[in-house]
């Protein structure tokens, strides 16, 4: 007769989420991961296979928390731009804020990029479908802007898109080294003097 599980898979898979995003990939071992998680190496293994699988997921669950907040913000109904520029603020906001305990955990998705992007084609593939996903979504905004006549004409809504998605993902970056907050400001209001 299979034992049942003595721990929530799912508050595990948070767990893991939460600690590798402070402390990243290859600075959190199995260790870490026993004691963060609160649970045996055998049954970490047992229920998510290797670190790298653990890791895989627990960058899946970020986008699937992320993602939807996300383009909440942006299809809102009446104007678009508005919600946009609160987006880009927020971004460089958050970019040069200390988190928790004075730890600048940046964007998952922007840590996995510099981290195991370059080496690993699973992660590269994810983070490549998360990045799509904030490109459609400012797209699709824009595109609604450009509808609604807030888009001074001849702007190409996707091509700023893309600008403000390497924007937002150059912030993270940026703000993760800190005493940026200056620098921060000043690039999204740059980049949104674009939408003028």
């Amino acid at each position: 007769m299979a034992r049942t599980k003595e721990f929530d898979p799912d508050a595990a898979l948070q767990s893991a989420l939460e600690l590798f995003w402070r402390r990243g990939y290859e600075a959190t071992s199995m260790a870490d991961l026993v004691e963060g998680l609160g649970i045996a190496r055998a049954s970490i293994y047992a229920t998510f296979g290797s670190k790298r699988e653990l890791y895989l997921r627990a960058l899946e669950r970020y986008g699937e928390q992320c993602d939807p907040v996300l383009l909440a913000e942006l299809s809102q109904p009446g104007p678009v731009l508005p919600a946009v520029r609160a987006l880009v603020r927020r971004y460089a906001r958050e970019a040069g804020e200390d988190g928790d305990g004075g730890l600048r955990r940046g964007c998952f998705v922007t840590n996995t990029a510099v981290e195991l992007a370059p080496h690993d084609p699973g992660a590269a593939r994810r983070v490549a479908a998360s990045l799509g996903h904030l490109e459609t979504a400012l797209t699709a905004a824009l595109v609604r802007a450009e509808a609604q006549g807030e888009l001074p004409a001849g702007r190409d809504p996707r091509a700023l898109a893309r600008m403000l998605l390497v924007l937002l993902q150059g912030m993270r970056v940026i703000g993760k080294a800190g005493d940026g907050a200056a620098r921060l400001h000043d690039a999204a209001e740059q980049a949104l003097a674009l939408l003028d």
